[in-house]
């Protein structure tokens, strides 16, 4: 009997000690989490050539082809202010009130949806990550310290010209009180280096030939292709005029849709449509467009080749995403600002080792959902109060539960976009709803048809059910709408 226990003790000794030494997954990937590389591009739209645009793209193509590329990604804001700050927050709007332009610093304040959330760099600081960014990734850069290493931004959208080529910025709008649209087109600089996304590249080059002892996060915000459309010449030359196609355009397109969509439309610093057809611009302003994605396209590639050449390529996660959509004469002007497709839809690219590779994924997706994907692709820990899920169950196949998507402008006012149709409901009830497998340029407004009712009725069953009045940081003076609005909801508070 004692020589049957020394063996059964010196068996178990063997496996213990086996079991102890055995390199277990999850232990590999905790010691040796994946660096984040974070790329924001501003006002892009999906004309990428890896969407079937006419855009010539050949690096952001490549990161599609590494990786995972969401062809129906649409933001939760067609502004840049709320749609950052839901991506940073990891919260919809609806759910901060953040329905216009918020300060950077202010993002954290007294409002109970945010007053003590971490956001999303700060999230991978926490868990050990050294933090870095430059250029634009909130509104304007990021709150103060958030970055263990800050490159700044450069302030606006230049370089200018002395004088601007075509648009003077106020069109026919209120000067006194809605202010001027830095929306422009025409070739400037002479040359890239002179771009500030130019010297942001740099920065983060220089950062990526250093030895780090932590795993890193960092973001690069772009800010091309906000208006102006300005780039050097060459840019313009990949785009012949005589090469360059319109998007379809109806003048009457407008009479159906509710009055709140009139109103969030009216823009009338910004060119609209009939103007660009009456001026003979809109060939022009999609050409000076298109330059300026072939511009920044150049700026990613140098970006991407810095990182392929160093020690961390093996080893970092990519995803690159757009605040949101842009409007290049849909629907009547050349803006972002509505709930109908060309504003809301995104690039939204997803690369690395545990990423599968060279595959699109149709489906409906959020940016609210990058903050919760980047967790688990990292194998970070679930953070609780991120209200986007992760995409890494449909990057592999195993997400059963059909989609969609809800982008959100102003209190009350959402769209959601499932695999085939897109549902609007406004503040006022006013409804949209589109048949976009007949209607991809959304045209007729089928809210009153009968035969739409149940799929009208399932996309109306997710909208949010929270609705919470504007935060009192937040704005958009830009847009009478949006001043009339907050001051309705909010008292006398503007």
């Amino acid at each position: 009997m004692e020589g049957k226990i020394q063996v059964f003790f010196v068996v178990f000794t063997l496996l213990f000690s086996a079991w102890q030494e055995a390199p277990k997954e999850e232990d590999t990937d905790k010691h040796n989490p994946p660096n984040v590389l974070f790329i924001a591009v501003d006002d892009l739209n999906t004309m990428l050539g890896s969407l079937n645009g006419p855009a010539k793209t050949p690096n952001m193509d490549k990161l599609a082809s590494m990786g995972v590329l969401f062809s129906d990604a649409h933001c939760q804001a067609p502004l840049c202010g709320p749609s950052r700050a839901s991506i940073m927050t990891g919260l919809r709007p609806s759910t901060t009130g953040m329905y216009g332009m918020i300060p950077d610093n202010k993002i954290i304040s007294e409002n109970p949806a945010t007053r003590d959330i971490v956001l999303l760099p700060e999230y991978f600081k926490q868990n050990g990550y050294h933090t870095m960014g430059i250029g634009k990734l909130f509104h304007i850069h990021a709150p103060d310290s958030l970055f263990d290493e800050s490159g700044g931004r450069v302030k606006g959208f230049g370089p200018y010209p002395e004088e601007r080529f075509v648009w003077d910025g106020f069109g026919t709008s209120d000067r006194k009180n809605y202010g001027r649209t830095s929306t422009d087109w025409g070739a400037f600089p002479e040359a890239d280096s002179l771009m500030p996304d130019h010297q942001s590249v740099n920065w983060a080059i220089e950062r990526l030939e250093r030895k780090h002892n932590k795993p890193f996060f960092m973001g690069v915000g772009f800010l091309r292709v906000h208006v102006p459309l300005y780039v050097p010449q060459k840019w313009f030359d990949m785009y012949p005029l005589e090469s360059i196609e319109t998007m379809p355009y109806k003048a009457d397109d407008l009479n159906d849709v509710p009055e709140v969509a009139l109103k969030i439309n009216d823009l009338p610093m910004m060119p609209s449509t009939d103007w660009a057809i009456e001026s003979g611009e809109w060939p022009k302003i999609i050409q000076a467009y298109l330059a300026c994605i072939s511009y920044v396209d150049y700026e990613i590639g140098r970006l991407l080749e810095a990182l392929e050449n160093s020690e961390y390529a093996d080893n970092t996660v990519i995803v690159l995403w757009s605040d949101h959509g842009y409007r290049l004469g849909e629907k009547g002007t050349f803006a972002k600002h509505a709930l109908w497709n060309t504003a809301t839809r995104v690039p939204l690219i997803f690369a690395g080792s545990t990423v599968p590779k060279n595959k699109i994924i149709d489906e409906p997706a959020e940016l609210l959902s990058m903050y919760p994907t980047l967790l688990e692709l990292c194998g970070l820990p679930v953070y609780d109060r991120n209200e986007g899920k992760s995409l890494v169950s449909a990057m592999h196949g195993k997400n059963d539960e059909a989609s969609v998507a809800i982008t959100t402008f102003g209190m009350n006012n959402h769209a959601v976009k499932s695999s085939r149709y897109r549902y609007i409901r406004y503040e006022d009830g006013g409804e949209e709803f589109y048949d976009l497998e007949n209607d991809p340029n959304e045209f007729i407004n089928l809210a009153s048809s009968p035969s739409y009712i149940d799929e009208m009725n399932k996309l109306k069953s997710v909208l949010p059910k929270e609705n919470s009045i504007w935060d009192s940081n937040s704005s958009y003076t830009f847009q009478p709408y949006f001043v009339e609005q907050k001051a309705r909801v909010n008292g006398s508070e503007k």
